[in-house]
């Protein structure tokens, strides 16, 4: 299997998986206390580690829960659709939901990269690609990038992990798996949900294509 040079030496990196190549080092997130898993907080909402509800990251982190669909499913499924208003109101309410439509995905990604974060919707969705292989020579590679782009304290575009996951990752690169990031991801989504998405809802973004799909449905 393949082992890498890790921490050591500059490896020129591909371009990201979605060809935007960012420079700009990501800014520091404010971040509450960290809450470990089996501690759950009151009154969380979707996408914590409460498990308070049903959201997709809850399903596959609740042992026995019944699932309807993956998270690719979800997105592979609305892909094609422009949200409604009534969809764009909803995000308010679910950042789930942002991150399931196509839209909201751009939109949102819009709004990181004017707060120069928009590595870490990157780097979720490069996991996301990866979960969906299943030759191993391709897992090497995507696993390797995603690493090198992500990852790599060398990287311009590194997110922000904590040390036991960062080692969880270093170990799993001497046999790479389609899974091996999926902690990390959540770390990363969970950030996201916590850290970006209450500001991103009271951004001139997410306001203006809100009234611009109110504006659209009044001229209808």
């Amino acid at each position: 299997m393949n082992h890498y040079r890790i921490l050591t030496t500059r490896i020129k990196r591909p371009r990201s998986l979605s060809g935007v190549d960012m420079r700009k080092r990501q800014q520091p997130h404010i971040e509450g206390r960290p809450q470990a898993p089996g501690h759950p907080r009151p009154n969380n909402c979707c996408m914590c580690w409460c498990g308070c509800c049903k959201c997709l990251w809850n399903e596959d982190l609740m042992e026995g829960s019944e699932r309807t669909c993956t998270k690719m499913d979800s997105i592979e499924a609305t892909e094609e659709q422009q949200p409604t208003l009534d969809e764009v109101v909803a995000w308010a309410r679910s950042f789930e939901l942002v991150m399931r439509s196509s839209e909201g995905r751009e939109i949102f990604r819009e709004f990181l990269r004017s707060e120069y974060s928009e590595e870490n919707l990157l780097f979720w969705l490069a996991c996301e690609e990866l979960k969906k292989e299943t030759d191993p020579t391709a897992i090497d590679e995507k696993a390797r990038i995603i690493y090198e782009d992500y990852v790599s304290i060398l990287s311009p575009k590194e997110v922000s992990l904590d040390s036991r996951v960062r080692e969880g990752i270093n170990l799993s690169l001497a046999e790479p798996n389609n899974v091996m990031y999926e902690e990390a991801q959540l770390q990363i989504y969970t950030l996201m949900h916590r850290d970006s998405y209450p500001r991103f809802l009271n951004s001139s973004v997410y306001r203006d294509l809100l009234d611009s799909k109110r504006s659209s449905c009044l001229d209808t």
